[in-house]
């Protein structure tokens, strides 16, 4: 009598990944990169100070302001090492958070950012690119600026976010439970922008979900799977970004947003980002909307704070041009540094 055949189980999983390849665990990272004792202690401060004016306890604005995305970390560092002498010299009426993104959401396909793709040459080298987004923003906590980013990936703030001072939820994400969770459980204050096609509701949804407590499957400092257990984040805000529909900084659109956030049991504070769909992309129109809003805050509106994506070269480039202009968005057009500088003074009530 024949033994029975033996038949192979088909292959069910991972029939569409090409492979998979290993990178450091965010303890490895966190050690080749340590935040030290004083950094820590500045973005302990900063955290503070941000969330206190989201709060309304500091009158001070809130601006968050830098490029789209980075790719270039020394041009980065240049552009930090011109903004903190603004921000020391305008520090008594504003609070200047370096914008430092590293993720790129695409609304089809695209560079991805830093961390994904650090060449832009499609070798993906994710390791690299994590080191190098840690190093410059320990660098750019030297140079005595705050640092602000937007959070995509799941996994990577284990790799980052402690020498994050403000973080940001986008538009294309802020309905995602995944992300909500997510922001529960960061340690600094992050705001939700209104979804693409203009809804508020699903960022006054977002902050309010991100300050109740949740359990999810995560990641430990180790790269070990994990359960999370999170407390909650109560340092939450709406960003008002425009939308399919247009813009969405005037009175009535603020005034009605804190009106909801109120209502939820929030504070009733907004931002503004004066850049996406409220100045229709335009670098040129971003300066208008900015001093807009400037005129807004000093008519007692309740906005905590305003977004800027700027650059040292006015416009954006290709992510595939060569060779790239130095200092150059490759991403959304950005104000140059010159209109950069004179919009904060705006801002701050100086011009």
């Amino acid at each position: 009598m024949n033994p029975p055949q033996t038949v192979a189980a088909p292959v069910t999983s991972d029939r569409r990944v090409r492979k998979f390849a290993a990178i450091p665990s965010p303890h490895e990272v966190l050690s080749e990169f340590p935040l030290g004792a004083r950094r820590a202690e500045r973005v302990l401060r900063d955290r503070e100070q941000i969330a206190d004016i989201l709060a309304g306890r500091d009158d001070r604005l809130l601006v968050v302001v830098g490029p789209c995305s980075v790719h270039d970390p020394a041009a980065a560092l240049d552009y930090a090492s011109r903004l903190v002498k603004v921000a020391d010299e305008l520090s008594d009426r504003l609070k200047i958070v370096m914008r430092v993104y590293f993720e790129k959401p695409r609304t089809t396909i695209g560079w991805k950012g830093l961390i994904n793709d650090p060449g832009m040459d499609g070798s993906f080298d994710v390791a690299r690119g994590l080191r190098i987004a840690r190093q410059l923003l320990l660098d750019i906590v030297d140079i005595g600026l705050p640092v602000g980013t937007e959070f995509l990936e799941p996994t990577s703030p284990q790799y980052i976010a402690d020498a994050v001072a403000w973080g940001a939820i986008g538009a294309r994400t802020t309905e995602s439970q995944v992300h909500r969770q997510l922001a529960s459980g960061l340690s600094m204050p992050v705001g939700f922008k209104n979804g693409t096609d203009g809804n508020i509701q699903v960022a006054v949804d977002g902050v309010k979900a991100a300050a109740a407590q949740h359990v999810f499957f995560g990641m430990d400092d180790l790269g070990r799977g994990a359960v999370v257990y999170t407390e909650g984040n109560e340092d939450c805000h709406v960003i008002l970004r425009g939308g399919t529909g247009g813009p969405n900084y005037d009175a009535e659109t603020v005034r009605a947003t804190a009106d909801k956030l109120t209502a939820a049991g929030l504070p009733g504070r907004v931002v503004i980002d004066c850049s996406h769909a409220n100045s229709g992309k335009d670098h040129v129109r971003q300066a208008q909307v900015a001093a807009e809003v400037a005129q807004l805050v000093r008519d007692g509106l309740p906005i905590s704070g305003v977004m800027l994506e700027s650059f040292l070269v006015a416009g954006a480039q290709s992510p595939d041009a060569r060779p790239l202009t130095y200092g150059q968005s490759v991403t959304d057009k950005c104000m140059d540094w010159d209109t950069t500088a004179q919009v904060l003074r705006i801002l701050a009530g100086s011009e």
